[in-house]
């Protein structure tokens, strides 16, 4: 690996970006393009997408697509310290997730020919958030792409094949409040509904085929001598199918109360539709026979619970090809890092396919 490589990456990693912070998202797009035009020799386009700061380098109608992100889960100062070199790891927050790849990315294409006639980078800083912003821009650029290459964190080296779609919803038990102790009966009880809900969206699971449904917060009540008016409860459903996640949101949305005068509301839907192996099959056994081709060991693929910007490609139509970027561990976590000697294989590779595909 390059000096200027760990030069570049401790820059973007040291510049902390959390998702809600969007000055900060602002520098650290605004540095990428610095990186840019030091490396590509000419600027990406900066501008916003629903006053989000995005970055597009390259063809302004691309054939081949390269999707990454530069936010991440931490909050300032909330991962310290910021860059920490252990032999092989190096750590920091947001490197494996995904930093990293966008670099990785950046650099596998500067020595191609002509390539920012057919090819786009493009990074967009509301990825951990659920792309809500940049979504229709994902899907608008997808659609006429002949590939989408997403360079979100590989699992242990392999590339990511299938993701599950994701769901959120919030529903709202409204009942009666009375007094607990004097007149009980006179009041519906919020957090006895709200608890028949959570057993029969339980039940709503199928394991063998990776669908969960899972009830996370949960409020409900205001004093403890008052009947519950009020309950809330937070469900967070996944699947690697559309189908799946279709017969989830009925049922959800077909929820009826116990008590006949208690009511209940639903919010939400599908977030991020499912990235299924349709979509990625064919990407997937031409970037095998790269690797080949270069000597390199076969690459493996994945499916995976968590969804990225690759499930919206799909969604648009597109054949799509995910977990193209940093080979280490720890998304989220505190142990986040990556593996410095796999990097110059994982640029060497992922600019072979780029050619390829071209």
């Amino acid at each position: 690996m390059t000096m200027n490589f760990l030069a570049d990456l401790q820059r973007l990693v040291e510049l902390q970006s959390p998702s809600e912070d969007l000055d900060a998202c602002r520098s650290v797009i605004s540095l990428a393009n610095e990186i840019a035009v030091e490396r590509l020799g000419t600027p990406a386009r900066i501008f916003d997408e629903n006053n989000r700061p995005v970055f597009w380098w390259g063809s302004e109608k691309p054939s081949i697509v390269i999707l990454t992100h530069l936010d991440t889960v931490w909050p300032i100062d909330s991962y310290l310290p910021l860059w920490n070199v252990d032999g092989d790891k190096i750590s920091g927050p947001g490197i494996f997730d995904m930093k990293a790849g966008f670099l990785q990315a950046l650099y596998a294409i500067k020595d191609i020919p002509e390539v920012s006639t057919k090819v786009a980078l493009i990074a967009t800083t509301d990825e951990e958030l659920g792309s809500q912003t940049s979504r229709d821009l994902i899907k608008a650029v997808s659609k006429d792409a002949d590939a989408v290459l997403v360079t979100e964190a590989s699992l242990n080296g392999k590339v990511k094949v299938g993701r599950k779609g994701t769901s959120m919803y919030s529903i709202k038990v409204i009942g009666r409040a009375a007094h607990a102790g004097l007149e009980p009966e006179k009041g519906i009880n919020a957090s006895i509904e709200i608890a028949r809900i959570v057993t029969s969206l339980a039940a709503l699971e199928n394991k063998e085929l990776g669908t969960s449904v899972v009830p996370t917060t949960l409020h409900s009540g205001t004093t403890t001598n008052t009947v519950p008016a009020i309950a809330t409860l937070d469900v967070d459903s996944r699947s690697f199918t559309m189908a799946e996640m279709e017969r989830i949101e009925k049922a959800i949305h077909a929820l009826t109360p116990l008590h006949p005068d208690a009511r209940i509301e639903v919010v939400g839907g599908i977030n991020r539709p499912p990235l299924e192996f349709t979509a990625t099959a064919d990407l997937y056994q031409r970037l095998e026979l790269v690797a080949a081709k270069l000597g390199q060991p076969e690459v493996g693929s994945a499916s995976v619970g968590g969804a990225s910007d690759g499930n919206f490609a799909a969604a648009a139509g597109a054949k799509v090809l995910d977990g193209l970027g940093a080979i280490g561990d720890g998304a989220h976590a505190p142990h986040e890092h990556i593996l410095a000697s796999t990097v110059p294989a994982r640029i060497a590779l992922l600019s072979a396919f780029i050619k390829d595909l071209m």
